[in-house]
């Protein structure tokens, strides 16, 4: 036998030194946490910044305001072309008048029916 059985010993015992260091490097390099969010500047297409705040309110005026500011976003971030923002703000501006003239369900119908035309959830 060439060595004998002890050569292997010095080897066996730097196995868990090894594992040990390899574990406490890996460590190092664990994130300490997510990113920050960008600056609505540095904001990619497609993100909402964080300064959009959805509107208030209740009723048909509610849902009117809050439906355009999903569109003017929506195009603000390119999730949504300026011909399809035009067709929609056009029926959103029928609603908003429908609501203004006092018949809250006839402007609420309208901007469910606008949402759907478009694909956007009616919640």
């Amino acid at each position: 036998m060439v060595g004998g059985p002890n050569t292997l010993e010095p080897a066996m015992r730097a196995i868990p030194v090894l594992a040990a260091i390899s574990l406490a490097l890996a460590a190092c390099q664990t994130p300490s946490g997510p990113p920050p969010a960008p600056s609505p500047e540095q904001a990619g297409t497609g993100v909402t910044p964080n300064t959009f705040r959805m509107p208030s309110g209740s009723g048909c005026s509610g849902e009117v305001e809050r439906f355009q500011a999903v569109m003017d976003n929506d195009l603000a971030t390119g999730h949504t072309t300026k011909g399809v923002h035009t067709r929609v703000s056009a029926e959103i501006s029928t609603a908003r008048s429908i609501c203004a003239a006092g018949n809250e369900g006839g402007a609420i119908g309208q901007i469910r029916g606008t949402k759907a035309k478009f694909g956007y959830p009616s919640l």
